[in-house]
């Protein structure tokens, strides 16, 4: 409890509500269309700290959401059977962009991620789902998993290029849903191990992530009584606008 107080009090009472009303955004978001809750808090949380420290703040709200996610829809273990190259190449590939690149801080890893988040949102603004052939996905898989893997290791956004390839490969809703939740686990706790192994993920930062997942959860409670009154395309569209703007404004300000 000091430890949590202690990070707090640290951050300051603007930075701490910077955390509270990111987190409820985020999890609306992911709530409506299931997915975008490390992406948004990654975003926003970059504006005003380094990538590191709010990628350690997302740790428990992610993980939790998306296991929660993923253990539902009744497809977990033939999603596994066909996913592990790619999810084994995602551990691998975090594993090693945190050896060679990590989140060490400056300005060209503010850039990456404002990048990450942009091409993120101008495919799927403007780019058509594309196909995965079945006999394609021996090699497509792990390719994808590590160029995801690499990208998360330095800016701690893992939807490029693991969310376009999932909605590739023809998964049901229920299917799709799950795989997201089954990834993004895997690349959480995959990020967690190399903020962890940088000395970047201590006692004090993750029970400071508790206080985000209690507005995390709220928002996608939130989020999934909006996604029953509202249009779901026209609402990712604003937010693949947003993030879109966000990306580009963390790209060219760095």
């Amino acid at each position: 409890m000091n430890t949590f107080i202690a990070f707090y009090q640290n951050l300051g009472l603007a930075l701490t509500l910077l955390v509270i009303g990111t987190f409820l955004l985020a999890g609306t978001i992911k709530g409506v269309i299931g997915l975008g809750l490390p992406t948004v808090a990654m975003g926003l949380l970059g504006l005003a700290m380094m990538p590191a420290q709010a990628a350690a703040l997302l740790i428990i709200p992610a993980t939790l959401t998306n296991v929660w996610q993923l253990a539902f829809g009744g497809h977990l273990q033939g999603l596994i059977k066909r996913l592990w190259p790619m999810l084994l190449a995602i551990f691998i590939g975090t594993g090693a962009g945190t050896l060679w690149i990590g989140m060490a801080g400056g300005h060209w890893v503010v850039r990456a991620l404002g990048a990450a988040l942009l091409l993120y949102a101008l495919s799927g603004l403007f780019l058509p789902t594309l196909k995965v052939r079945p006999d394609s996905e021996r090699w497509a898989g792990p390719v994808c998993g590590l160029l995801t893997g690499v990208i998360t290791s330095a800016t701690g956004v893992f939807v490029i290029p693991a969310v376009p390839y999932l909605q590739a490969l023809g998964l049901n809703k229920d299917e799709l849903v799950q795989a997201l939740g089954l990834s993004f686990t895997v690349s959480t706790l995959a990020l967690a191990a190399g903020l962890l192994w940088r000395g970047d993920l201590g006692g004090g930062e993750l029970t400071a992530s508790l206080l985000a997942l209690i507005p995390a959860v709220l928002g996608m409670w939130l989020g999934q009584w909006l996604r029953q009154r509202i249009s779901a395309p026209v609402f990712k569209r604003v937010f693949f606008v947003g993030l879109g703007a966000l990306g580009a404004h963390l790209l060219i300000s760095g």
